[in-house]
């Protein structure tokens, strides 16, 4: 049976819903000055011929010392809300890209970094207030994040907004309430001034929809901002936000957080509550999605960390697990045993990620209480098909379903990862219960190669022979290469093994592309590993790196 006809043409929705970005933006007082055209393609440097010298120290200042400036009075939320606002309001003015919506806006249409899907002045300078009237008079913060801004992707509900995750199909959807995670931050003083976007069915490592068009990158506006959380990342790359909240179920805080050099964090799943975001399918846990961090600083990932957990979320979200966060305390006398993973067997990083995980391992090597140690990749060309057929245990069929319901097309990726995918196939029973198997089993042998790389005990000194000395992080790329080209982003593996294995992954940044330093000569100067390690290298022969 077809689908109903939609309403209305979802060009129509499109138009909409970028016109209600637009209003939000035109919001933003005073108003930005006019910005040279055309824009250059590196828009980095723009905001400081644009922002006035209060609203670029705020806005480049971070966040653990802005929380402790508006701790002591030296700043005023209404201030810092207002900097950020109008960097916000640049960060989407600043880039320009190619939009999907070539039917609305011209073939050849230039529009926005779509970094944002709307802007918060109200409420935003409604919230600052309160927390600048309680502060005159009781002279405390009201938590931990007191008069922080805190911008959050569009797929996480705010009561009373919109809450589409991408699809034109669910434009009219309004949350009821806020989201647990939201309350429990509101509750700590955030102000939350933004939010951001993310891709049609949220399964890209890039963003881009036929809500809001394409997420550019910063620093080079014809590659990708990565995803699916590539709004956050583009918009605390610009410092149009401090701390941002992504989602990531195979990448998708990490892969932006490396593309616009800033701070991700992935935690564990049930760490962080769930509860009031949009999915195509809640509950469906066979590669858990998760909620973290993005932020100008690694003290940025712990304060958020931090103040979840420490509101007792599983009290009100059951399955979240009820541990404490424990900051590590590492002695001055004690070993770090550091693992290097250079590549995942399957493809072989960019001549960038090389260079960068050299640096660091020359740097760790200088330290006397550092040990170095190679780790090999364990089958994850094997670990991506149980991951490719557990994302999708009904075939791809509710997103496709929701998809056609608007009669919106198929983006480029959204056709790669499932209907391209060989794995993506709906699952009886039966099948659901093999590849969980297969999942469970995997898991069991990356965990016995982790216990390998210390010793065994005896049992004498009490630790009833469990291994010792193992190795106490690892170390990875986060992707095969830099910011790609749009519609190239294709390999997984990186980010999504981690997801599998539900380990805790944190991406910060090391360097910057060199083009001299990192050349490539034409052609393919090494054994290729497979056919996608081929196709990923003519991507670095042809790609112009941010």
């Amino acid at each position: 049976m077809p689908p109903a006809r939609p309403k209305r043409p979802w060009q129509d929705v499109a138009r909409e819903a970028q016109g209600h970005r637009d209003e939000s933006v035109a919001l933003v007082k005073p108003e930005l000055s006019k910005l040279v055209d055309p824009l250059p393609a590196t828009a980095v440097g723009i905001p400081a011929q644009v922002l006035t010298p209060e609203e670029l120290k705020i806005t480049e200042t971070l966040p653990e010392d802005l929380l402790d400036l508006l701790a002591s009075g030296n700043l005023t939320a209404a201030a810092v809300t207002a900097a950020f606002l109008r960097r916000a309001a640049l960060a989407q003015k600043l880039v320009s890209s190619l939009s999907y919506s070539r039917s609305i806006r011209g073939a050849n249409a230039q529009c926005q970094t779509n970094c944002v899907t709307e802007l918060l002045p109200r409420e935003a300078f409604a919230r600052a207030n309160y927390l600048d009237d309680h502060f005159r008079k009781y002279r405390k913060p009201v938590g931990p994040l007191h008069g922080l801004p805190v911008s959050v992707k569009e797929q996480i509900g705010m009561k009373g907004f919109r809450l589409c995750a991408g699809y034109v199909a669910w434009w009219d959807n309004i949350a009821e309430e806020d989201a647990l995670l939201l309350k429990i931050l509101w509750r700590a003083g955030a102000v939350f001034h933004a939010r951001t976007t993310e891709p049609q069915t949220m399964m890209h490592l890039e963003t881009d929809s036929n809500l809001w068009g394409v997420t550019v990158n910063p620093y080079n506006t014809t590659l990708s901002a990565g995803g699916s959380s590539g709004g956050e990342g583009a918009l605390v790359g610009l410092r149009g936000s401090c701390l941002g909240i992504g989602t990531d179920i195979g990448g998708s805080i990490r892969v932006p957080a490396a593309h616009n050099g800033v701070y991700g964090f992935k935690p564990t799943a049930f760490r962080i509550p769930t509860t009031g975001w949009s999915s195509i399918a809640p509950g469906a846990d066979a590669i858990p999605s998760v909620i973290g961090p993005l932020s100008t600083s690694v003290a940025g990932l712990s304060l958020f960390m931090r103040t979840v957990i420490a509101s007792k979320p599983w009290l009100t979200e059951p399955a979240l697990t009820p541990l404490p966060w424990s900051p590590v305390q590492i002695a001055k006398d004690q070993t770090l045993r550091i693992g290097i993973m250079w590549h995942d067997g399957v493809v072989l990083p960019h001549p960038p990620i090389t260079r960068a995980l050299r640096m660091l391992a020359h740097m760790l090597k200088q330290c006397s209480n550092v040990e170095i140690l190679d780790f090999p990749a364990y089958l994850h060309d094997e670990s991506w098909a149980i991951l490719s057929s557990l994302y999708f245990t009904d075939g791809g069929t509710s997103d496709l379903a929701t998809i056609s319901a608007s009669r919106e097309p198929l983006l480029p990726l959204t056709k790669f990862i499932i209907q391209e995918n060989p794995c993506v196939r709906k699952l009886s029973l039966q099948q659901l219960g093999y590849w969980e198997e297969e999942r469970e089993e995997y898991r069991m042998e990356y965990a016995k190669l982790w216990c390998q790389t210390g010793t065994q005990g005896d049992g004498d000194d009490g630790n009833d022979g469990e291994p010792r000395e193992m190795m106490d992080v690892l170390l990875c790329p986060a992707a095969p290469g830099v910011a790609p080209r749009h519609n190239t982003s294709k390999h997984w593996s990186y980010t999504a093994q981690w997801n599998l294995l539900d380990y805790p992954a944190v991406v910060f940044p090391v360097t910057k592309v060199d083009k001299k330093i990192d050349a490539v000569e034409l052609g393919y100067k090494h054994e290729p590993m497979s056919e996608l390690d081929m196709e990923n290298w003519a991507l670095c022969e042809h790609e112009s790196t941010a």
